[in-house]
């Protein structure tokens, strides 16, 4: 969205472009305006979070994993608060310690942060990330894939653990809306949309997306996958791309032309 200058202008500028709620961090948000000033913010714009980041360290080491934990019950408490119950983390495809130990200590701290999250009422949602590059970034190979993201969650074994789907991911596994279909409405915490270059799937960039709309993914199968599976939640776009000298007007213009045509189809 180019240089935010305050969680104030994000949310005033998402309303005035028609969008309904945006992501954004709930502590440092209540922090600078107070949470009756937050809530008030969100409501005069119609806007809502749509979602929060689990900002606890849970790939490294159990010291940086447990300083974590006490922020994460603040920010349950804060996302609570503000009517917002989603937490989303990414699982990279790749990892430098050796993958079985990794699951075993990441499937434990996982579970806790939902345990955690759950007390708040806040589901956590996990993202698979299928771009090809990072499945060899680092030494050992992990998980990527949708099914393999769903057989850990059910190893994890917490209710309120489902996917973050995102349509970039989705593209880069050669994925179908078949496969979307055979998720049931309790797997999908959260989606991101986006868009993706033309070419060879396998060189396409995780850094390197489009706005939704200007590239080659089928949006508009995604979505209606989605849907027919039973989603019914907010559909939040997420490009990661090279810095932009664009202002956040500008931005959120490109957002909304993209989002009006693939909605206009559905």
């Amino acid at each position: 969205m180019g240089t935010i200058e305050s969680d104030e202008q994000f949310v005033s500028g998402a309303a005035r472009f028609g969008f309904q709620a945006v992501d954004l961090n709930p502590v440092h948000f209540i922090r600078q305006y107070g949470r009756e000033k937050a809530a008030h913010l969100l409501e005069s714009n119609g806007v809502i979070i749509g979602s929060i980041d689990l900002d606890v360290d849970w790939r490294s080491s159990e010291g940086r994993f447990r300083e974590g934990l006490k922020a994460l019950a603040e920010a349950g408490q804060a996302a609570m608060s503000l009517g917002c119950f989603k937490c989303c983390t990414y699982i990279l495809p790749s990892t430098d310690e050796a993958a079985a130990p990794f699951m075993a200590a990441a499937t434990r701290r996982l579970r806790l942060c939902a345990d955690i999250l759950g007390a708040y009422g806040i589901r956590l949602g996990l993202e698979f990330v299928g771009s090809r590059h990072l499945r060899t970034q680092w030494a050992n190979p992990f998980l990527w894939e949708m099914d393999d993201a769903l057989d850990w969650i059910e190893t994890i074994g917490a209710r309120n653990v489902g996917l973050l789907v995102d349509s970039y991911h989705w593209h880069t596994n050669r994925l179908a809306v078949d496969d979307l279909l055979k998720l049931k409405p309790e797997h999908i915490v959260h989606v991101h949309i986006n868009d993706a270059k033309a070419g060879p799937i396998e060189n396409l960039l995780d850094g390197d997306r489009l706005y939704p709309g200007e590239g080659v993914i089928d949006l508009r199968g995604f979505l209606q996958g989605l849907q027919t599976a039973g989603y019914s939640g907010i559909v939040a776009q997420e490009v990661l791309s090279p810095s932009t000298s664009a202002s956040m007007e500008e931005l959120l213009a490109r957002s909304k032309a993209g989002f009006d045509k693939i909605f206009a189809n559905l």
